[in-house]
């Protein structure tokens, strides 16, 4: 009975927010008539990626479960949801593009993964459609795009931020572990290593191979060199291994990351062990109550929602994202007054929203980045199995 109540008190909650999103109730499907707007999802379900792409994804699912129209021009559209699996990878990630792409999309959110997203820029840019990254940091994404958007941080702003907590935290030798050829690893971990070396510290950088499993060797290495912390922005399934091991190890070394690691997956690693790790990410679970408490809900009235999010409702900062993308989105496809993917690939860039995650304004950026300003660093707490939010730290 009380899960029913909060489900009913949720919805109540989320009609007041939107309302303004238009009619809440799907158009009967049988209705030929019916107006109908395609948002695709480049997503990864599957491969190294999958967790954290699937937390994203729930993100725009939610979102679309508040508000599944949008006006357009005077009248209600449906929004209709297409995904496709990129399959964290590289060589997938065009045929991933190409299927939203048949299936009607008009702009595309994602993905999770900054590696997938270049891959794919191309096909998307070929057939005219806009995307709005969520998640996906490496400056490559955007950078000299026209089609391709983000909602989030880039590298270089949070692998400083990094560096600087390391360094106020007394770090001074630090050792890099990156995926060799993943051009988000490579990307953080060079960003990280020119900030830190700049302020003075020493660093050790440190590549592996895809689908290494035995961290063991490199966890060594990084205290026979010293370090007093190892830089690992990596995706979560190897983030569980490197703390299973470092933990076993009894390694006397911190661990930091970076927005990949901020999983309950993560935590759930982590769990009763005596190991520090802490990580920058997008947003912290308390920032918005009433998204929250909605989202909260949401998981739990679907088991495979719960499944999707690692095994409870903890909230994912990219799960805060995807639903942010969501709207912007829809302020886009509004504000373009057309179904037409070159309208709102136009529009995109005087979209200027107000999400959970703070203001979205793509003003004054000349790649389709929006302005993003400031990071929160969160601490695992081992015992409790959540996430301590230490700090908001922004680069000087």
């Amino acid at each position: 009975m009380k899960k029913i109540v909060a489900l009913v008190l949720a919805a109540l909650m989320l009609t007041v927010m939107f309302a303004g999103c238009g009619d809440n109730t799907n158009t009967d499907d049988t209705n030929t008539d019916e107006k109908v707007i395609t948002i695709g999802i480049y997503e990864p379900a599957s491969g190294s990626n999958g967790a954290g792409g699937k937390q994203e994804t729930l993100g725009i699912k939610y979102a679309h479960s508040v508000c599944p129209t949008v006006e357009i021009g005077g009248e209600t559209y449906t929004v209709k949801l297409e995904a496709a699996d990129n399959q964290s990878s590289n060589d997938k990630a065009p045929t991933a593009a190409a299927e939203l792409i048949s299936k009607g999309a008009k702009v595309v959110l994602g993905s999770y993964g900054s590696g997938v997203s270049i891959a794919a820029s191309d096909t998307f840019k070929n057939a005219g459609v806009p995307v709005i990254g969520v998640t996906c940091t490496n400056p490559q994404v955007t950078e000299g795009n026209d089609h391709y958007f983000r909602i989030c941080f880039l590298d270089p702003f949070q692998g400083t931020v990094l560096a600087n907590y390391a360094y106020e935290l007394g770090y001074r030798t630090a050792y890099t572990l990156a995926e060799n050829g993943n051009d988000y690893d490579e990307g953080l971990a060079y960003y990280f290593t020119q900030a830190f070396t700049a302020l003075g510290g020493t660093v050790e950088n440190a590549n592996f191979p895809e689908n290494t499993s035995d961290f063991n060797s490199y966890i060594t290495n990084a205290e026979t060199a010293g370090a007093d912390v190892i830089f690992a922005p990596t995706s979560i399934n190897y983030a569980q291994l490197i703390v299973e091991q470092a933990a076993a190890k009894g390694a006397d070394i911190a661990l930091m990351a970076s927005d990949t690691w901020d999983s309950n997956q993560v935590l759930a690693a982590a769990a009763g062990k005596d190991i520090d790790i802490q990580v920058t990410t997008f947003y912290q679970e308390g920032g918005n109550a009433e998204f929250d408490e909605g989202f909260k809900a949401w998981l739990n009235s679907d088991a495979q929602n719960i499944t999707d999010n690692g095994g409870n409702d903890m909230i994912a900062a990219v799960s805060a994202m995807g639903y942010d993308a969501y709207f912007v989105a829809l302020e886009a496809i509004k504000a373009a007054g057309s179904t037409d993917s070159a309208a709102i690939m136009e529009a995109i860039w005087d979209v200027n929203y107000t999400g959970v995650t703070g203001p979205i304004t793509f003003e004054g950026d000349v790649n389709g980045d929006a302005v993003r300003t400031t990071a929160y660093i969160k601490k695992a707490n081992t015992e409790t199995v959540a996430w301590d939010f230490v700090k908001e730290q922004g680069v000087n």
